[in-house]
């Protein structure tokens, strides 16, 4: 027999799919702002913003997280002679709480892990084509192996000391990347949350991992950082709310897309970026980072 869908039926069925619609609304939504840094309303245009995520920069061979002086010298001279300015993070911050103007074409530069070589060969080249950039500093990196070995170009990790030096350059803001959570290991994929971990748990020991590095910079180098870089990209909803208790103003993903800079701060919590690598042309790299920007 067939059954007969009445009204009662039906407004049963569209009950139903509001409630699901709904509760996946709210799931859903919390993530996006990890995920994305869309633009939201605003009586001015979004401001695209272009990110480049760069690790070490030495004479090794280049491969998908290092890039050679002569090839971060070649990116940095495409972007001054196609009229991009870099900006920093103070700027992005500022502008989102209404302050102040972006340039007509911006774009954010970043290094990863506080590679020494970000002072030896990164440092020289903003200055020459007066750049600058924000690195992003795991804290045991600095006080194990720093010390043990400092100041190789090819390996070396930036010490306190180093650390001072390239904020005192002006070109440089110091972001924190956790201090002992750049890893795979103990079953925890960077700094995300496991699977069999409560919430109250994770905030605890991520709170504290972040507070211990915030502690240090200032305690080290007079620094209170306002970016957070995520270790491989690894995010979920669970950290923005301890990062926003510990001052941090912008986050930094592994997810490649262009960024729409708006006069809401929230824009800036999961930005994307796109890793550097030396196995492309500086004029390969340029393109995918810039084929979105609208035309001028």
């Amino acid at each position: 027999m067939y059954k007969c869908y009445g009204p009662s039926r039906k407004i049963r069925r569209y009950a139903a799919v509001f409630l699901f619609i709904t509760l996946c609304s709210a799931v859903f939504i919390p993530l996006r702002t990890l995920l994305t840094s869309a633009a939201v309303t605003s009586k001015e245009p979004p401001v695209p913003l272009p990110v480049i995520m760069y690790h070490s920069v030495c004479e090794k061979a280049p491969a998908d997280y290092i890039v050679s002086p002569a090839q971060l010298e070649a990116d940095l001279s495409w972007l001054r002679s196609h009229g991009f300015t870099s900006v920093s993070a103070q700027q992005l911050i500022d502008y989102t709480q209404g302050n102040g103007e972006l340039p007509k074409n911006p774009v954010l530069i970043t290094f990863d892990d506080g590679f020494y070589n970000n002072l030896s060969v990164a440092l020289p080249l903003l200055e020459k084509y007066d750049m600058s950039a924000v690195v992003s500093i795991v804290g045991r990196y600095t006080d194990v192996y720093a010390p043990a070995d400092p100041h190789a170009d090819m390996y070396s990790y930036l010490t306190w000391e180093d650390i001072s030096q390239l904020y005192a350059s002006g070109r440089v803001e110091i972001g924190n990347h956790t201090y002992d959570m750049h890893s795979r290991n103990n079953k925890r994929n960077g700094c995300a949350i496991n699977k069999d971990e409560t919430a109250e748990d994770y905030s605890y020991i991520f709170g504290n991992d972040i507070g211990l590095l915030n502690t240090e910079l200032n305690n080290n180098c007079g620094i209170m950082p306002s970016v957070f870089a995520y270790p491989f990209g690894a995010l979920c909803r669970e950290s923005l709310p301890v990062l926003k208790d510990k001052g941090i103003l912008m986050t930094l993903t592994c997810r490649e897309g262009m960024n729409y800079i708006t006069r809401s701060p929230d824009c800036l919590y999961g930005i994307f970026r796109n890793n550097r690598s030396g196995l492309v042309s500086t004029e390969e790299y340029m393109y995918e980072l810039t084929k979105n920007l609208p035309e001028s």
